[in-house]
């Protein structure tokens, strides 16, 4: 099972990239895939979409085909989202846009991970779960992890961490991450089913 983990957040050094690669170190230490793949929007940012890509532009092609080939491998997501102003940042927003009738994403499934430096992070889980699945057609699990604070957990250095709130954490996105390799499991049936083409309709409505 190989498990991608989308960062959102646009800057290079950011609490988002820290924790997304604490989840790629637990999805391995822990045993609940053989691979992983992360994608950071900080340090590998896209363009942003125009109607050029529909019609095969070269340029796009060598931008968006090997990203292609990550995602299509993948069983089942992370996507980690900071808090920008309430809402989901610009660039992944962007990225959701490029995933459509090639079925990247499709029926496969994703736990939401949203962090704030203070009281914030619900209002990007409500908008990737309204707006993000519609042509993508990524399944979200009921499940989501929303890490406020997260200057205080996730640190490399266990003495800047909160003993209490870490363990914590630890504990829920264990919960989180063992449900995911399960739906994952369970979508790989789906899938093989023969009945999520997307052929017959490209665009959800």
């Amino acid at each position: 099972m190989k498990i991608g983990i989308i960062c959102g957040s646009h800057r290079s050094n950011s609490q988002s990239g820290k924790v997304a690669r604490y989840i790629e170190n637990a999805l391995l230490t822990q045993g609940l895939c053989e691979s992983t793949w992360l994608y950071e929007l900080g340090n590998n940012p896209l363009p942003l979409w125009d109607e050029s890509i529909w019609e095969g532009d070269e340029q796009w092609r060598q931008i968006l085909t090997p990203l292609s080939e990550e995602l299509k491998s993948c069983d089942a997501f992370v996507v980690v989202s900071p808090e920008w102003h309430g809402m989901v940042p610009s660039g992944l927003k962007n990225f959701f846009l490029m995933w459509t009738a090639g079925g990247e994403l499709a029926h496969k499934p994703a736990l939401i991970v949203t962090v704030s430096t203070a009281d914030g992070g619900s209002f990007p889980i409500a908008e990737l779960r309204m707006s993000s699945y519609k042509n993508s057609r990524i399944c979200y699990l009921p499940e989501h992890l929303i890490i406020r604070y997260v200057d205080t957990v996730f640190n490399e250095d266990p003495a800047q961490n909160k003993p209490a709130t870490q363990e914590y954490f630890d504990d829920r996105l264990a919960y989180c991450l063992s449900m995911l390799t399960e739906y994952a499991l369970a979508f790989r049936q789906i899938r093989a089913s023969g009945k999520t083409s997307l052929e017959t309709y490209t665009s959800g409505m």
